[in-house]
């Protein structure tokens, strides 16, 4: 499987230590199949006068299916209750990875709106 992450510099080793915390899936190493998806993240970076790089990576098939993880086929109730625990640093789950949708801008205004509850997530 080929993966992709999109930063101001290259990673040739991801690391943790290196990651934020209180982001959607909490503290990792984000990465997308989508190269695309990468290169746009990137585009940050140049707002803030830094040049993008994307960094690939190939991953063992056979050593993903052994980890624990967290699929959201959809954004859902469950996909925004873990959201919000991992934007507030609530969430206490051991998984290896999680994959799912990003908050992008529109589904960021309903993270935010829940945060300040000014909207309830069953009305999305």
């Amino acid at each position: 499987m080929i993966l992709h992450h999109g930063s101001y510099t290259a990673v040739a080793n991801p690391d943790l230590l290196c990651s934020r915390a209180n982001t959607d899936f909490g503290r990792g190493f984000y990465l997308t199949p989508l190269y695309d998806q990468a290169k746009n993240w990137c585009q940050r970076f140049k707002r803030r006068d830094r040049d993008g790089i994307v960094s690939r990576y190939i991953l063992d098939d056979d050593a993903f299916a052994k980890l624990k993880l967290l699929r959201f086929a959809a954004y859902s109730a469950a996909w925004l209750d873990f959201v919000m625990a991992c934007r507030r640093g609530t969430d206490t789950s051991d998984y290896d990875a999680v994959s799912g949708g990003v908050a992008d801008d529109r589904v960021f205004n309903t993270v935010e709106l829940c945060f300040e509850n000014l909207t309830d997530k069953r009305s999305h």
